[in-house]
């Protein structure tokens, strides 16, 4: 895992203490603590105006406490579906002799489309994030020639691993994700514009 992941990581309020050069890229992601969920520039500000509603005293009296309140509120582990991605850090080995993921995928996934598509004998892979969007879930290959910066692949629920998508390396698939000030940022600019500030 490479030093600029690992700023972004910490940029993004994970906790890479225990992250080592001499580990697997599989290895390091386990390691890494996320006690929130993350969001992406494209966000389109779901559940914001009842928040707001809820809070509209608050944001007149203290504006400083409304966006505090609205950051723990957004940035914890919860379900809401507020169009966040989840991390995730389970293994998945559908081509793996004897692994549950063989015994539960056999003949569903067409294994030379995906080595194909990752370019990996009998790859498998781990499932880094999740959402509530398409696709919903992204993978890197656990024997991916590039540890320290692997390739992001998505699928979703609907047609898992049928269909594959290159999503760009590691480090450009987290650029994807806000910050907790980018966040407020996208918060404030949408609150402004709604109510004419």
């Amino acid at each position: 895992m490479n030093q600029n992941i690992i700023r972004k990581i910490n940029a993004l309020g994970g906790i890479t203490d225990t992250v080592n050069a001499e580990k697997s890229f599989t290895e390091n992601w386990q390691s890494i603590i996320f006690n929130h969920h993350l969001y992406d520039k494209d966000w389109d500000v779901y559940g914001i105006d009842h928040f707001y509603e809820e809070n509209k005293k608050l944001y007149y009296n203290n504006q400083e406490k409304f966006y505090e309140n609205l950051l723990d509120h957004y940035f914890s582990d919860h379900e809401l579906p507020y169009g966040q991605y989840f991390v995730r850090n389970w293994n998945f080995t559908p081509f793996k002799e004897n692994s549950e993921d063989q015994e539960e995928f056999d003949g569903l996934i067409d294994e030379n489309y995906v080595q194909e598509v990752v370019g990996i004998f009998q790859p498998d892979f781990l499932c880094v994030f999740y959402s509530y969007g398409y696709p919903d879930h992204f993978f890197v290959c656990t024997k991916d020639i590039d540890q320290s910066n692997p390739t992001v692949y998505s699928t979703d629920h609907e047609v898992y691993f049928d269909e594959l998508e290159n999503e760009g390396s590691f480090e450009e698939f987290l650029d994807r994700f806000m910050t907790k000030e980018e966040f407020r940022e996208t918060v404030v600019g949408y609150l402004a514009e709604k109510f004419g500030e």
